[in-house]
């Protein structure tokens, strides 16, 4: 990258405030980066503006794994063109129960369509009829899809089970993202400027930008190295995957504060949510790895991609980046 930003940061990104994990690196003098150990995000209102208050002057890239984008054939239905001019505008006006979650199938709508609100005979094929879709596929982004090294993501407006990500992205777009759109003007330090919608990666960050891309952990394990033997949820899973962690900061030069290096050597420890903060370290390494050009960003050179549907930092993109 022509211009480091001076600091790299990713969020874990639950759907609750105890979920809600924070890690980042700080750009030295010499153009290494220090890596704190994770803490609490805290309020995602407030999120953006901490971020700057830390490192005031230059580049930030946030890397968040919630999606930055909606699917294709949703946004034609809905005649959204411009992901990034139209966020601000969910959840007032026409877009006024955007965020609402649908608590029965009646009551899904282009206008309204996460669902469900709670568990009980909801299925995702209700999304699919009542948002004129063909199948569940059509709920995903070009991102979304299986992978060699990954399974698909789950659909962006399913708000049920375990590998949901509906209700992360609506406390993203709305309380986080949006919200600060409509706060800030483009030239304030705070102004978050959406990659990949709104230029590619080293322009944007050459610009001194407070930059947000969409960083997948799961997309991560294999840039770095790791392989996952059992669940992540395993504290001796993710004791035995720190081997590749510090592998990898090692031979990227990145330093690790103590209570880092301790936590990848415990494993993060054996209280529940532990699996949280490792994914936000997996994150945090993986934006590095495309800050310290270890890995090209993925861009996509699809005008459709870039404008609405968004990517994943450090995928492979269309092309072949």
């Amino acid at each position: 990258m022509d211009t480091l930003p001076v600091l790299v940061a990713h969020a874990d990104w639950g759907s609750s405030a105890a979920r809600r994990r924070l890690a980042y690196a700080l750009c030295q003098p010499d153009g290494t980066f220090l890596a704190v150990a994770p803490g609490p995000a805290g309020d995602p209102q407030t999120l953006l503006a901490r971020l700057r208050a830390l490192a005031p002057n230059g580049a930030i890239l946030f890397g968040v794994d919630f999606p930055l984008g909606l699917p294709l054939r949703y946004a034609a239905v809905a005649g959204i063109t411009d992901f990034a001019a139209i966020l601000p505008e969910f959840g007032s006006g026409q877009w006024a129960q955007f965020y609402n979650v649908a608590d029965h199938p009646d009551a899904i709508s282009i206008v309204r369509p996460f669902y469900p609100q709670r568990p009980g005979g909801a299925r995702q094929a209700h999304l699919v009829r009542a948002l004129g879709m063909a199948s569940i596929d059509d709920l995903r982004r070009r991102c979304d899809r299986a992978a060699a090294a990954r399974r698909a993501a789950a659909p962006i407006f399913w708000t049920l089970g375990a590998q949901q990500v509906g209700k992360a992205t609506i406390v993203g777009w709305r309380d986080m993202l949006g919200a600060a759109r409509r706060a800030y003007a483009p030239d304030d330090a705070a102004f978050p400027w959406l990659w990949p919608f709104e230029g590619r990666l080293n322009d944007i960050i050459a610009a001194g930008c407070l930059v947000v891309a969409e960083v997948y952990p799961a997309e991560c394990y294999h840039h770095l190295g790791i392989m996952l033997r059992g669940s992540k949820r395993a504290r001796a899973t993710r004791v035995a995957a720190g081997a590749a962690l510090l592998a990898w900061a090692d031979a990227a030069g990145v330093a690790l504060e103590p209570a880092l290096r301790r936590a990848i050597d415990e494993g993060f420890g054996a209280v529940p949510g532990s699996d949280d903060d490792f994914d936000t370290t997996v994150g945090l390494f993986g934006a590095l790895n495309v800050v310290l050009d270890r890995r090209a960003p993925g861009e996509p050179d699809d005008p459709v991609v870039r404008s609405v549907e968004g990517w994943i930092l450090g995928q492979r993109g269309e092309s072949g980046e």
